[in-house]
């Protein structure tokens, strides 16, 4: 039974409120600003910085500038632990129950970020909705309840040791998934008792027998992991395309990490004339964006989720609201949120592509860069730049990091790519070359280190095995895997390449 039809017209009306956003953005996220303000009034973070007079303001942003800093994680560490540990109205209102493990900082700890009830229905489940609902605008023939939504998620494996049952700390998908509303249970696969196993040995295969036999029109996740679920089934059933074994498959809703590396492998196991794709910026600490056009890269960004917006331009040091931002620039993101988190540095980059509404890419993050020789390579520059020479050689990347070689024995410093192939080029040789040069193409202070090879040899590119990454993850991940962690793209030390070349010798494996 397909229950599309009756279900899409609630779906479309809920799209519809974004168009209003071209000419209200401003004052949508003054209307979020003073109810994040007035809920959080009686609050410890709210007495100390004075919230209630706040509220009575009609523009009470500059004010709020001038009384809450700007803030990292590690400035509210231990605020937050104090909430692990069952304190009510720290940073947000009331007890907060679930929390979201996230990426260590650069002091190597986890981050706990607080997933509040406010922040989960009116932000992250909220998200979720508008994705679907810009989905089916765009798409009058789509068929997409008529089958199940495969979600892959993570676990509550986390490396704190609590005594409080009904606390719960772990990927925020698995709080995602934990929270659901049951009747959504009939639309998804996998049941939620397989859905939350931390070991992924045992989970892959729970996951593939849960789903190899079910009417699968979606997926949502994480590109890398997703990956190799599909190619498990695939296997499992002795195809080479995942539409072969789920024929109605029509959406891919994806996040967490660029999907420019994954693209064509995607491309190659689906069907072309059924299959979308559609991004979404949700993170751990929020889901800030959707794609609500299928023809425009550039997403959405909610201004009506609980979060109001902060952006600091890269190489600046004053945060603006959204009415003083500038199409094509590029801004460090700042969240204030009904998770607890006030004026909060997320460390993620964002390229303003349209002002009215709103509508950014991803431009990296903040640290998330190799300046190892002034060269001043950004994410941003080597996503664009592998996915440009993937689609020119047909092959395809499943995972990557980049780190430096430092000069020694009279040799000038390089960049090593550690690649684990999809679909491998013809040519590696041929496609490091390329990918050189497309890179001095995009970047300006690369090109200048490369220029006539005075100060930096070409970058060489390692081939490592299938799963070598994974592995990797699981020896940082204590011996988890999970659908959140990634591997970082760039790194100015060698740090994980030399862990991951040390397991590959361990495995016997020769890099060429």
């Amino acid at each position: 039974m397909d229950l599309t039809p009756i279900l899409r017209s609630y779906f479309i009306n809920v799209a519809k409120r974004t168009d209003k956003w071209s000419s209200s953005g401003d004052d949508v996220q003054l209307r979020q600003l003073r109810s994040l303000l007035y809920r959080a009034a009686n609050t410890e973070i709210g007495r100390r910085y004075g919230f209630d007079c706040l509220t009575a303001l009609k523009n009470p942003y500059c004010e709020f500038a001038n009384r809450v800093p700007l803030v990292g994680y590690e400035d509210i560490r231990p605020d937050v632990m104090r909430m692990i540990y069952g304190e009510r109205d720290v940073l947000w209102r009331g007890r907060c129950l679930d929390f979201a493990q996230s990426s260590g900082t650069s002091g190597g700890k986890s981050k706990y970020i607080p997933i509040t009830k406010d922040g989960l229905y009116r932000c992250h489940y909220k998200g979720a909705q508008d994705s679907v609902a810009h989905y089916l605008r765009q798409n009058p023939s789509s068929r997409l309840f008529s089958g199940k939504s495969f979600i892959l998620g993570g676990s509550f494996a986390n490396e704190l040791e609590l005594n409080d049952p009904d606390t719960n700390v772990g990927d925020l998908s698995a709080t995602l998934i934990n929270k659901i509303n049951p009747l959504m249970n009939f639309f998804r696969v996998p049941d939620k008792k397989i859905a939350l196993m931390p070991d992924w040995s045992v989970k892959l295969p729970a996951l593939v027998e849960a789903s190899v036999k079910e009417n699968v029109t979606s997926l949502s996740g994480v590109p890398s992991w997703f990956m190799t679920v599909c190619k498990e089934v695939m296997r499992r059933k002795d195809v080479e395309k995942i539409s072969d074994v789920w024929p109605n498959l029509e959406v891919f809703f994806h996040g967490g990490i660029s999907f420019a590396p994954y693209s064509g492998e995607y491309r190659k196991i689906t069907d072309p004339a059924k299959m979308h794709f559609v991004e979404n910026y949700n993170a751990s600490e929020g889901f800030f964006a959707v794609q609500n056009d299928m023809s425009d890269s550039a997403m959405l960004l909610t201004i009506d989720n609980d979060i109001f917006y902060e952006f600091i331009p890269v190489g600046g040091d004053r945060a603006v609201p959204i009415w003083e931002i500038e199409k094509d620039r590029v801004y460090e993101l700042i969240i204030t949120s009904s998770n607890g988190l006030w004026r909060y540095r997320t460390g993620d980059t964002v390229r303003i592509e349209n002002t009215e509404p709103v509508k950014i890419t991803i431009a990296g993050r903040t640290r998330c860069f190799i300046n190892a020789f002034g060269e001043e390579l950004m994410e941003e520059n080597v996503e664009r730049a592998v996915e440009a020479v993937c689609l020119k050689t047909d092959c395809s990347i499943l995972n990557y990091t980049v780190a430096p070689v430092f000069a020694e024995d009279g040799k000038r410093g390089r960049h090593q790519w550690l690649v684990e192939w999809g679909t491998p080029p013809d040519n590696s040789g041929a496609f490091a070359t390329m990918l050189d040069d497309e890179l001095r193409h995009l970047n300006s202070d690369y090109d200048a280190k490369r220029m006539n090879t005075i100060f930096l040899d070409p970058l060489e590119i390692t081939e490592v095995p299938n799963g070598i990454f994974d592995k990797w993850l699981h020896t940082v991940g204590n011996g988890k895997l999970g659908g959140q962690r990634k591997i970082p793209r760039l790194s100015n030390d060698r740090q994980i390449a030399d862990a991951v070349e040390k397991l590959m010798e361990a495995d016997g494996f020769h890099k060429n």
